[in-house]
C-alpha cells in the first residue's frame, strides 16, 4: 500500500517474505486497510462514526467495548475538527481505519495547511478541546497519536491503540 503521506503510525503487517527467506505468515481474518472519503460537512460527523463502528463488527475485530468506543469518538472528534476548522481549503476529508493483529488506527486526513496542537484547558471555553480529549483518550487507552503533514500539504491526525488495553483482562 502505498503511504502518500497519511503518517508513520502503526499499519498492518503480515504476508510477504520473512527475514529468513521464508513466506511470512499471512493477516489475520480481521486485519487490513480501508478509506472512503465524505464531504467536510456536519452530516459526515455520524456517517463516519457509523461506518468505522459497522467495519470493524463486519471485519470481526476483537476490540473490546471501550476500545470502540474509543475509537468512535476519537472519529467523531477527528472528523469534527476536519468540518470545522478545514472544510474552506478542504471540501473532502479522508477516513482511514487500520487494523493489526494487536492494534488499530484511526486516521483523518484533510487538506488543510495548518498542524493543530492540543490545547491546554481552558474551563472558561465550551469548545477547541477536541485534540485534547484525543490525545487523553488515547494514552488512558496505552494508544499513541500524532498529528503529521501529508506529502500534497495537508494533514493526518491519526490514533493508534491496542486491541487489549493492557489493563483490561
Amino acid at each position: 500500500m502505498e503511504n502518500r503521506g497519511r503518517g508513520s503510525g502503526p499499519r498492518p503487517e503480515g504476508g510477504g517474505i520473512a527475514a529468513d527467506g521464508r513466506a511470512a505468515p499471512g493477516p489475520l481474518p480481521y486485519e487490513g486497510v480501508w478509506r472512503f472519503t465524505a464531504a467536510a460537512v456536519d452530516a459526515s460527523v455520524p456517517q463516519a462514526r457509523h461506518a468505522v463502528r459497522d467495519l470493524l463488527a463486519r471485519q470481526g475485530v476483537p476490540a473490546s467495548d471501550d476500545t470502540v468506543q474509543a475509537l468512535l469518538l476519537i472519529v467523531s472528534e477527528l472528523v469534527t475538527n476536519a468540518v470545522r476548522h478545514a472544510a474552506l481549503l478542504s471540501p473532502t476529508l479522508a477516513v482511514e481505519v487500520a487494523v493489526g493483529p494487536e492494534w488499530v488506527r484511526v486516521s483523518v486526513e484533510d487538506e488543510h495547511p495548518y498542524r493543530p496542537s492540543a490545547l491546554e484547558t481552558d474551563h472558561g471555553r465550551t469548545g477547541g478541546r477536541g485534540l485534547l480529549l484525543v490525545r487523553e483518550i488515547t494514552r488512558e487507552s496505552g494508544g499513541v497519536c500524532d498529528v503529521e503533514h501529508t506529502a500534497s500539504g495537508g494533514k493526518v491526525i491519526w490514533a493508534a491503540l491496542p486491541l487489549k488495553h493492557p489493563g483490561f483482562v
